[in-house]
């Protein structure tokens, strides 16, 4: 495992340098990119009842959120899934134009990007009401505007293999490229899909993260450790499970490429860094997209997962959902607990 002070010091200078110049395999994700309309409230209401938000706000999110903590964390990333004509569909565009995302599908015409409400209550804890729209309408077509080639990082969501998005976006991975490297976040959704279509998914995932309750979805299995070599077990040789257990950390295990699914091997812990929580919304994006970025940049895994746990750690002392540090940020927060 990759020590805090001596890894970290030479990660700096090459993350100073691939800040300005991005470099290495490309970031794409597929995912919705929406629009979070985001209020603050003492408690939810209870049913057929009344809250008065102490605040509102509206930002891109969804796939937006991985994007950014990417970008800046240096990679050259790249939005594939589809983005609307109207209010929140601009404001996806702005977002991502500000961090140097590309988006490469067309605008989809005459109907906006969807929405999602988020209630925020003093614990930091969020619970959301999701609408659909532009995002939704992607075809093999749009999808292949990002032209991934050998190398490429491309994110996947479990949100995605329902609905509209489902058939497009499983017809486009079974067409890539053996070496384009595909990352599955399952999402809540992942364990309810068919088991024809959970297998033919993790069959072509080279690289699982997920949080320890959807790990545990799959697996049935509640310790996080144990959960993510059992994940491992369901991948093929060469896979990475990562399982993330909020602020104590995560667990990588990286297996060999000549490696046995049935004993994939025992499962790296990366401690966290416990914070005081303002806002967790889009703090597991933020340690995917870091994590996906410095694996970009040639990091192993245990490496790029521990930085992604310093990102997740300062993004959720920060209001809002795509409000990722900088690399330069992550350098100095490790650099302060080393």
């Amino acid at each position: 495992m990759a020590g805090a002070a001596g890894g970290h010091a030479a990660y700096s200078v090459s993350m100073t340098t691939h800040e300005a110049e991005p470099r290495g395999p490309r970031i794409i994700h597929t995912a919705q990119a929406l629009v979070d309309e985001v209020v603050e409230v003492d408690a939810l209401p209870a049913r057929g009842g009344n809250a008065v938000a102490r605040s509102y706000a509206r930002y891109a999110g969804g796939a937006v959120n991985i994007l950014v903590a990417a970008a800046r964390s240096g990679a050259d990333a790249v939005l594939a899934g589809a983005v609307g004509t109207g209010p929140n569909g601009d404001l996806v565009r702005a977002a991502l134009a500000v961090e140097g995302v590309h988006v490469s599908s067309p605008a989809v015409p005459g109907l906006d990007t969807g929405i999602c409400f988020v209630m925020v209550e003093p614990s930091a804890e969020r619970t959301f009401v999701t609408t659909q729209g532009a995002e939704r309408r992607i075809s093999v077509e749009s999808l292949q505007t990002s032209a991934p080639s050998a190398g490429d990082l491309v994110c996947v969501s479990g949100f995605s293999l329902v609905g509209l998005t489902r058939d497009p976006l499983v017809q486009w991975l079974d067409g890539l490229d053996p070496d384009v490297v595909v990352v599955l976040d399952p999402g809540a959704a992942f364990a309810d899909l068919s088991d024809d279509l959970r297998e033919r998914v993790l069959a072509r995932t080279r690289v699982w993260t997920s949080n320890a309750d959807e790990a545990a979805a799959l697996t049935g299995l509640t310790d996080p450790a144990a959960a993510t070599v059992a994940v491992a077990g369901r991948l093929g040789p060469g896979a990475v499970s990562i399982v993330r257990d909020g602020p104590k950390g995560c667990w990588v295990l990286v297996q060999g490429e000549a490696g046995d699914s049935g004993n994939p091997g025992e499962a790296a812990y990366l401690p966290g860094y416990p914070q005081e929580p303002v806002d967790t919304n889009g703090a597991g994006d933020t340690h995917t997209g870091v994590l996906v970025a410095c694996r970009a940049a040639g990091d192993d895994w245990e490496t790029a997962a521990q930085r992604a746990n310093a990102a997740g750690a300062i993004k959720v002392t920060r209001k809002g959902p795509a409000t990722a540090p900088t690399a330069a940020e992550i350098d100095e927060f490790l650099r302060s607990r080393s």
